[in-house]
């Protein structure tokens, strides 16, 4: 049985990374180093398979990680460990630089060392549509340059020119992955949309930024994880894949969607109802790739529509409550990236 390690496996889209890697009968590493985000009740349904095994561990802990590497002999590391809400980014900018650019450098470090043992191990390593900056027009192909503009995009895109560095300056067997906005089950509720259920279930306003206008390209997470895995068995060393729906929708239509649903399952409170608030600094208006590479090349298509999607991720929720109550309700309430300029506001 091959062996694969996940890093950032307690998270979002690590542990539905997982449930399909699982599925496919890999031997899964979850290496997580269990921060605010990481969170134990995603990974309940399979943490007692044979083929699956937790280690505590942060990738900048060469040592350890050089350890379990050797261990477990791996055919793949799938990179996912890092912080990834721009909100955070904006309030606490050095987290970001010490995971997302150190925690990546060191974990290169440390496969780089590896790989004179094992030859033919892959590194995937998984980035964002926020390093090509604000796109008002068109889609962005892989060769499109870099112009990130929180500190999150920066530090993504800081980590992804180390990444292509050190294929071609040290042969090492890489792959660079951006994928659009995912969502889906087990997000953590700094996010839109499972913020919005957990306000949808609390009688509370649903927040959103300036004149809900900003578009995103939203993408089921599921189908995200099956382009990283088409990645892995077929991606060509060195290259970047963009992976995304082709579908973009702004921020108020993706409310509304979400209302309309939970309207049609549960009843609603008087109190829901959605309330404009003052936007994030530097909020960009569109994201929006160009994702015919990975299609064309390794034939890979999202097969789950928005609408489809939206339901399915409403459901598990609603059918999974407590999930909410395995997380700070500091952390489900408090409004970040308004520091300087808004303090306090809770929504």
């Amino acid at each position: 049985m091959q062996k694969i390690i996940v890093t950032g496996g307690l998270g979002f889209i690590g542990s539905n990374l997982i449930k399909l890697l699982l599925k496919d009968g890999y031997f899964v590493i979850n290496i997580d180093k269990v921060s605010y985000a990481s969170n134990f009740y995603n990974v309940k349904d399979f943490k007692k398979k044979n083929n699956y095994v937790f280690k505590k561990c942060d990738i900048t802990n060469q040592n350890k990680i050089y350890l379990l590497l050797k261990k477990f002999n791996p055919v793949a590391i799938f990179n996912l460990a890092a912080e990834t809400h721009v909100d955070r980014s904006i309030d606490d900018p050095k987290s970001f630089i010490n995971n997302n650019i150190i925690g990546t450098f060191k974990l290169l470090e440390t496969f780089k060392k590896y790989s004179h043992y094992n030859k033919k191990i892959k590194l995937i390593h998984v980035s964002t549509d926020e390093v090509y900056g604000d796109i008002l027009k068109g889609r962005t192909s892989e060769n499109y340059p870099y112009n990130p503009s929180s500190p999150y995009a920066a530090t993504k895109a800081a980590s992804d020119h180390l990444v292509s560095s050190y294929v071609r300056t040290y042969n090492l067997k890489a792959i660079i992955t951006n994928c659009s906005n995912n969502f889906g089950p087990r997000q953590h509720p700094e996010k839109l949309i499972p913020k919005l259920i957990y306000n949808i279930f609390n009688n509370k306003k649903l927040p959103i930024y300036g004149n809900g206008k900003n578009s995103r390209e939203w993408i089921y997470v599921d189908d995200h994880c099956k382009g990283l895995i088409k990645v892995f068995k077929k991606g060509r060393i060195g290259e970047f894949y963009n992976i995304g729906s082709n579908k973009n929708i702004n921020n108020l239509k993706v409310t509304k969607s979400l209302l309309k649903i939970a309207k049609s399952t549960i009843q609603i409170k008087s109190n829901v109802k959605i309330k404009f608030i003052k936007d994030r600094p530097g909020h960009d208006l569109r994201y929006a790739l160009n994702s015919k590479k990975i299609k064309n090349k390794l034939n890979w298509s999202p097969l789950i529509k928005f609408e489809s999607g939206l339901k399915k991720t409403f459901l598990w929720y609603l059918n999974n409550k407590q999930y909410y109550l395995s997380l700070s309700k500091k952390d489900i309430i408090k409004r970040l990236g308004s520091k300087k300029w808004l303090k306090k506001e809770l929504f």
